[in-house]
């Protein structure tokens, strides 16, 4: 055999090194790391086996590759467009993953403008891809890797520029090469200023889009970047874009409460003193609000009764609003019947009984009389029905002491079939926060959950709802 110039060694180490990394899914420079390692350590070092049987590299800085557990989660191809909005699409990057779904970013060359691929990675966890023609993926293709190795491919911000040249089928970069190789399906979220999205040329793209299949998602209306701008082009918001993209991901047979109705009551009720101050409490409604979106993913015909939030609806779910304690019951009842009714609401225990017509004003003769009197118990109403009773009702508890005790006592007192109890102390954060830490409590058991956020409270509370009235998988 001849011998081996130091060039050919050379290409012959570097084609091992990229043969050896495209199947792990490793880059090369991670690949290097790993080899390093073991050569220091030996082979076993910073790694741990997966449920195959093989090795999966868990050590910083190399990027840990699709183990068999991460493999079974839906997967998104994120692209970031060029647009001032795509500083929401890192938020964007945490509700995707908050939902379970595993995200790997691109980014146009316009976008790094506004955001980094160093903060992209960090929040996917992974390696951001920038460049058509980068070495370190392009040995196997990565354009139709990329492409093709996901669930969906999502576009936040999707600037008219790009939505241009989606319609058109250009591939001059490496997003749209992957737009143009991707037999997934794509969401789009455009952002633009309203002139460019009611521009001609647009409304054209986009009808083309949308006949050759993709889906839309926005634009909303709202003020612009610019200085007394405002109109249609505001990206939607992250936590809409997720949610869409969600149900996109989502099979039909994991639909599991399909043809069941569900109401939900969220937030709070404010009980006039007169026109201009009321009762009120600290609800934000992010709970309640959360469950009526997951039992929407899972199939339920959902009816959200809300109090005043600063919150968006929920995709897909019928939202009805109201002010006062009286005006929810009324919805309520109007609801009826429903197979499960969920009433997450932090209901006002209290009205004035003499609230003012007119605004009270301060006077000689001190405070102001305010009688107070009992608000109808929403929660205890339905429970104790005895024609159109759901099959399944549950209450909250809002305790900020003696938590267990003071809920199932709750129980019994309101006569419904479970209490989700929560700590609502000022120290706990609950109220208004975005992490909640509660208590399933029924006639048989408590079953304390550890601290997720609420979004994973309520995936983990209509998945026990499934179980519980034997909705197939």
């Amino acid at each position: 055999m001849a011998s081996l110039t130091v060039r050919q060694l050379d290409d012959a180490i570097k084609t091992r090194l990229r043969l050896r990394a495209a199947k792990s899914g490793r880059s090369v420079e991670d690949e290097v790391r790993v080899i390093l390692r073991e050569a220091a350590n030996g082979p076993d070092a910073g790694v741990s086996s997966n449920s195959s049987g093989g090795p999966v590299e868990d050590a910083a800085p190399v990027r840990r590759p699709r183990s068999a557990t991460k493999s079974k989660l839906p997967r998104v191809t994120l692209i970031i467009g060029g647009g001032i909005a795509a500083y929401k699409a890192l938020d964007l990057i945490r509700r995707l993953k908050e939902r379970g779904i595993h995200v790997r970013c691109v980014m146009t060359r316009a976008a790094q403008q506004f955001v980094t691929p160093l903060t992209a990675s960090a929040l996917a966890g992974e390696r951001c891809y920038t460049d058509l023609f980068d070495p370190q993926s392009e040995f196997d293709a990565g354009h139709i890797r990329l492409a093709r190795d996901t669930d969906l491919v999502v576009v936040a911000p999707a600037t008219a520029d790009l939505m241009a040249k989606m319609a058109q089928g250009h591939a001059d970069d490496l997003a749209t090469a992957i737009l143009l190789a991707t037999d997934k399906p794509i969401l789009v979220a455009p952002a633009m200023n309203p002139l460019m999205w009611n521009n001609a040329a647009t409304k054209r793209n986009a009808a083309q889009l949308a006949r050759d299949g993709v889906s839309f998602i926005g634009p909303n209306a709202g003020e612009m970047a610019e200085a007394n701008e405002a109109g249609v082009g505001r990206m939607s918001e992250p936590t809409e874009i997720a949610a869409f993209a969600d149900t996109m991901l989502r099979p039909l047979n994991s639909r599991r409460l399909a043809g069941k109705k569900i109401m939900i009551t969220a937030g709070p009720t404010h009980e006039p003193i007169d026109p201009v101050r009321y009762i009120a409490n600290r609800s934000s409604g992010k709970q309640g609000y959360a469950i009526a979106e997951a039992a929407a993913r899972a199939g339920a015909d959902v009816v959200l009764i809300s109090g005043p939030v600063d919150l968006d609806d929920p995709a897909g779910v019928q939202v009805v609003r109201v002010e006062s304690a009286r005006d929810m019951l009324a919805q309520v009842e109007k609801s009826l019947p429903s197979d499960i009714a969920i009433f997450a609401a932090a209901v006002a225990d209290w009205r004035v009984a003499n609230a003012g017509e007119q605004k009270i004003k301060k006077t000689q003769s001190g405070l102001p009389k305010l009688d107070l009197t009992e608000n109808p118990d929403i929660l205890a109403t339905v429970s104790k029905l005895k024609q159109n009773r759901p099959k399944l009702v549950i209450g909250f508890a809002a305790e900020t002491e003696n938590l267990i005790a003071n809920a199932t006592a709750k129980l019994k007192r309101k006569g419904c079939d479970w209490i989700v109890a929560n700590d609502v102390s000022p120290a706990s954060g609950v109220m208004g926060g975005d992490r909640n830490t509660v208590h399933i409590i029924s006639a048989n058991e408590t079953e304390s959950w550890p601290v997720m956020s609420k979004d994973e409270v309520a995936n983990a509370l209509v998945k026990r709802i499934a179980d519980a009235i034997g909705a197939k998988a």
